[in-house]
């Protein structure tokens, strides 16, 4: 090939995206960012009405001021989790070096597909997932993978569980408390099963799922028993099943124990709070989404397995393209085959944290809700119990549910306060969730006066 030949072939890189254009951009963006972190503060947890920018290309791309100025408008419209009265859902400011983490990942581009096209990040996940997972309880030989969310990890893991037990040809079903997350259905629709074939088990007085009435349900089965699933936080009001009995009922029967840890996981990491997820280590599979309690920047979340290696037999197909791993490609151990590097946002999260600030996130969260509790308790509220920094409650006296906990939460969300308002059985409660570690005794004695008064009227 003669030189001329090369010259025909510039960079076809619009001017704007060379890599000094593309330093400056960032720098440009952390700008931007400093301000809208300092002003986080004032803005409230649930912005109002915000115009869209314009969405198609320009024919023209816009340069660096130009851009920011349209995201301005994106930022100022989107749900602020920065704010000390951001109460409302299992979402907390994000911990500062996973957003450190979030940028290089996105500048490094590597896939967790392949080995060689992520060659030192795919031992590092390997690693760190095998650390958590001995930390948890699992054993020595566990490990899992990083996934887009709970829901997915735990598809992915009752996908596995359906194949480790040679059901996948049958119409296998699967037992969860009736407070149970809908990524169950989820995961039967994805199995192409029934939704008849999710058995929810009632729970006792305090949200957990009972053990007996487990026993008893599993003893009447006719068709063969995907798994059982026990929930280490519940959504609405942060139960944790009794997973040690739940465990002795599946090992004498031979069965698959899933626990869904999305919420409550992250206690086995501390040093003070394991004996509430206790015996979660016996389950032959574990959700943990670090993204909802430690504040990882999403998404962050991981299913483990006491048995690793049931992921590759499952998920394992052809990478005829890629050079043979090691181990084995990310690709072939979970549903997902590009995926980004999320580990590195999780490990340097972590490692920023130190083991005395995943205490600290966890002590503050417990004693916030606990405060919580107590203020709350000469109230007349029906107020539901919980194992984790969940508190959820809707007044005693008979009437619409409905209206009033629409009407104090317009009220809170005047004064900067952002509360949830699940359906539970039946009634509308106000739910918050004490996971922002900015939130004070302030926002704590607003809650407390505002719904006070709405139960005076």
């Amino acid at each position: 090939m003669q030189s001329t030949d090369l010259d025909a072939f510039p960079c076809s890189l619009p001017p704007d995206q060379h890599s000094p254009t593309m330093v400056a951009l960032i720098r440009q963006a952390v700008t931007w960012l400093e301000r809208w972190h300092e002003e986080a503060g004032q803005r409230s947890p649930l912005p109002g009405p915000v115009a869209l920018p314009p969405v198609a290309p320009a024919p023209w791309g816009l340069d660096a001021t130009r851009l920011m100025e349209e995201l301005d408008p994106v930022v100022r419209g989107s749900y602020n989790p920065w704010h000390p009265g951001a109460m409302a859902h299992l979402d907390p400011p994000p911990n500062p070096a996973s957003v450190v983490g979030e940028l290089i990942c996105a500048w490094l581009n590597n896939n967790m597909l392949a080995e060689e096209l992520s060659p030192l990040l795919s031992q590092l996940e390997r690693r760190l997932l095998r650390w958590i997972a001995q930390r948890l309880g699992l054993g020595d030989d566990a490990g899992g993978i990083m996934a887009s969310g709970g829901t997915v990890c735990t598809i992915t893991a009752l996908v596995t569980a359906r194949h480790q037990r040679g059901l996948d040809e049958q119409q296998a079903c699967l037992y969860a408390s009736a407070d149970c997350h809908n990524s169950l259905a989820k995961a039967l629709r994805v199995m192409g099963l029934p939704a008849a074939n999710l058995r929810l088990v009632p729970t006792d007085a305090t949200g957990r799922l009972d053990p007996h009435r487990l026993d008893q349900a599993l003893a009447r089965e006719t068709e063969p028993i995907l798994a059982v699933v026990a929930t280490a936080g519940t959504t609405i009001r942060g139960a944790v099943d009794p997973i040690g009995p739940i465990a002795d009922i599946c090992r004498r029967r031979g069965l698959w124990l899933h626990v869904d840890g999305a919420i409550g996981a992250v206690c086995g990491l501390g040093q003070r709070h394991q004996g509430r997820v206790a015996h979660m280590g016996r389950a032959d599979s574990l959700t943990v989404n670090p993204q909802k309690w430690l504040g990882i920047a999403k998404t962050s979340a991981m299913v483990l397995l006491r048995q690793p290696r049931g992921l590759v037999d499952t998920f394992a197909t052809p990478l005829s393209y890629m050079e043979p791993a090691r181990v084995a490609h990310g690709g072939d151990c979970g549903l997902q085959g590009t995926r980004p590097a999320e580990v590195l946002k999780l490990w340097l999260g972590l490692r920023q944290l130190g083991q005395h600030g995943i205490d600290q996130l966890l002590d503050g969260a417990l004693h916030r809700a606990r405060v919580l509790r107590q203020a709350l308790s000469p109230l007349p509220l029906v107020m539901l119990s919980g194992d984790l920094h969940i508190v959820c409650f809707r007044p005693g006296a008979t009437g619409s549910s409905e209206a009033w906990s629409r009407h104090t939460r317009e009220q809170l969300l005047d004064q900067g306060l952002m509360l949830s308002r699940p359906l539970y059985r039946g009634h509308r409660y106000l739910k918050a969730v004490l996971g922002n570690p900015f939130t004070g005794v302030e926002q704590i004695a607003t809650v407390v006066d505002t719904v006070s008064a709405s139960l005076s009227r």
